[in-house]
């Protein structure tokens, strides 16, 4: 049956694929309908728990943006309840020069989170490392978030908030070498699952981490849908993603021009292991 032009007109993109991921486009007018006025949100509840699963994302000033795009599209079509989190919502810089406009400030973020999570960008991953604000907020909603996550170099936020000591955790390889001075074990793959810390690798691991949650906060198949709806099937033209295939000269070179930004990240490491040990 042919849905009405005026019906059709109705529904958005993203709800569309919200219910391609679902299996449910077959299903009757009648219950989609139900379903979108069930919704606090404006968006049809298309999972068989009719639960939107609560997700905040840190977001910051001089972020990256793939970061934070990457798994929240996957979250978007996992029909998750996203709340991009910041102190206030003054309009963030990212690498891009895209300002992303936060939704929920620290105060207003829910307790009861089923995801936490940070993204990187080591500028305003470092401002955040000795920003209490930052970290107080973390080490306090991680004790109620069902996982607490992180990519790239938001490994190193969650860690100088204490909450990745005794962990083994994936990050970005270029700052790999500075987690076990938070009692970080590092763990060079693409996403990486201890208890409840799921970790990602750099940037593009970001979609691969999405992925991952999709399949624990709705199920594999849900993940797998919208793994193919946003056609991730990623063939690289060059073979250079990682150290061991870059090689040592580029790896070498990335790294000197790094040089001083990784030691100021080593002295916050190490001022945070000290401050969260203490208060232990």
């Amino acid at each position: 049956m042919t849905m009405p032009d005026a019906m059709f007109k109705a529904f958005d993109r993203r709800m569309l694929m919200q219910m391609m991921v679902a299996g449910t486009l077959g299903g009757t007018m009648a219950s989609q309908t139900a379903h979108a006025e069930a919704s606090p949100y404006g968006m049809p509840q298309l999972f068989p728990d009719s639960r939107m699963p609560k997700v905040a994302m840190l977001i910051y000033p001089r972020m990256v943006l793939i970061d934070l795009i990457g798994p929240q599209t996957v979250f978007n079509l996992a029909g998750c309840e996203v709340h991009l989190v910041w102190k206030d919502k003054t309009p963030c810089s990212t690498d891009t020069g895209i300002p992303i406009m936060p939704t929920t400030t620290f105060d207003e973020c829910p307790r009861d989170l089923d995801v936490l999570f940070v993204g990187g960008g080591i500028g305003g991953t470092i401002d955040c490392m000795k920003d209490m604000a930052v970290l107080d907020f973390l080490a306090d909603r991680a004790q109620t978030s069902r996982w607490v996550t992180s990519v790239c170099t938001g490994t190193m936020v969650l860690a100088a908030a204490g909450l990745l000591d005794g962990y083994r955790a994936a990050g970005h390889w270029a700052i790999m070498h500075l987690l076990p001075i938070m009692g970080v074990t590092p763990v060079h793959e693409r996403v990486v699952i201890d208890r409840n810390r799921v970790t990602g690798g750099g940037a593009t691991a970001g979609i691969d981490y999405g992925l991952t949650l999709a399949a624990m906060l709705r199920s594999e198949e849900a993940a797998r849908r919208i793994q193919l709806l946003i056609e991730y099937a990623p063939e690289p033209p060059f073979d250079s993603g990682t150290p061991e295939t870059a090689g040592k000269e580029m790896v070498d070179s990335i790294m000197a021009g790094r040089k001083g930004i990784n030691a100021t990240a080593a002295q916050l490491a190490e001022a945070a292991t000290a401050r969260f040990r203490k208060k232990a």
